[in-house]
């Protein structure tokens, strides 16, 4: 088993409860005698903590485990950064639906006690890459765990793309967008756009039409190897956006082209024993347990 010395923490700010939780995981890490390093955003809302600090950007590169606390969203930004160093990841739940995050806050102790003495499992999700080439050159790149989402932004109006999958043509569309998800993001975004629910064990990637102009536009899914372009329309009058995870990271123009692959680098995510996807669905989507129960 891998040996957890040195625990990174990371914590959503502006949440009273997030501290109160971190500052549990402090004094029980502490105890147990391992080496607690803390993220530097996440040290301003903990005074006088008394312990290591460091940049998230190099937290991975010090640290065997990272421990998240806060909602999906948290771990969605500390999985982008840890993948590239394989730093496995731990959720603690203090957000909403928790996908991700499935350590209650009340099972604290046991449940990270029990990872800690070796008793957990790991899988490993990937992640995309997207990239936006203007005129023959790169002008922006960003990375998303959950999904890459071309759409207008703030203008509510329809935006038109040509859409390939490792350079075979599938369709021209007007829409209000294009969600390109992972299994990880087929319970997110995705899943509000009437996409499938993919398990993150499969090699694949899911292209969500957002309200397209043409009833007979539905969901593709494709292998997680293929290169995804889009060709933004040059008589868009909007410039579509895309954004990774939630986070607008590149502006394009009409003519623009976007480049979706999977990214080399995966996220492991450590997760306590017995973890179970389908379990987690039922209680985070409200899916029927079994008859008679």
């Amino acid at each position: 088993m891998q040996p957890f010395k040195n625990i990174g923490l990371i914590g959503r700010l502006g949440s009273a409860k997030v501290v109160e939780t971190l500052r549990r995981l402090i004094r029980f890490l502490s105890a147990r005698g391992h080496h607690v390093i803390i993220e530097d955003r996440t040290a301003t809302v903990l005074l006088d903590h008394g312990q290591q600090e460091s940049s998230r950007r190099l937290l991975g590169d010090i640290c065997d485990l990272v421990i998240v606390v806060g909602g999906d969203g948290s771990l969605l930004g500390a999985g982008r950064a840890m993948c590239l160093s394989g730093t496995p990841v731990l959720g603690v739940n203090r957000g909403r639906l928790g996908f991700l995050t499935d350590i209650s806050p009340d099972d604290v102790e046991d449940k990270v006690g029990a990872v800690l003495d070796g008793h957990y499992d790991s899988e490993q999700r990937f992640l995309l890459d997207a990239e936006v080439f203007r005129n023959g050159s790169l002008v922006g790149t960003a990375d998303g765990l959950n999904d890459v989402v071309v759409h207008p932004g703030k203008a509510a109006r329809m935006i038109e793309f040509e859409l390939f999958v490792d350079g075979q043509f599938v369709y021209s569309q007007r829409s209000d967008g294009l969600i390109i998800a992972t299994p990880t993001g087929s319970t997110a975004y995705a899943l509000s756009g009437g996409g499938p629910i993919v398990h993150p064990g499969l090699e694949a990637i899911t292209l969500v039409p957002m309200f397209p102009h043409t009833l007979s536009s539905r969901p593709i899914v494709v292998d997680a190897a293929s290169e995804i372009t889009l060709h933004i329309g040059e008589t868009n009058e909007a410039y579509p956006h895309v954004s990774c995870d939630g986070q607008t990271q590149v502006v394009s123009k009409p003519g623009d082209i976007l480049y979706v692959r999977r990214k080399p680098q995966r996220l492991t995510l450590i997760h306590p024993r017995g973890h179970n996807y389908y379990e987690i669905c039922r209680s985070k989507l409200g899916w029927s347990s079994r008859l008679g129960e």
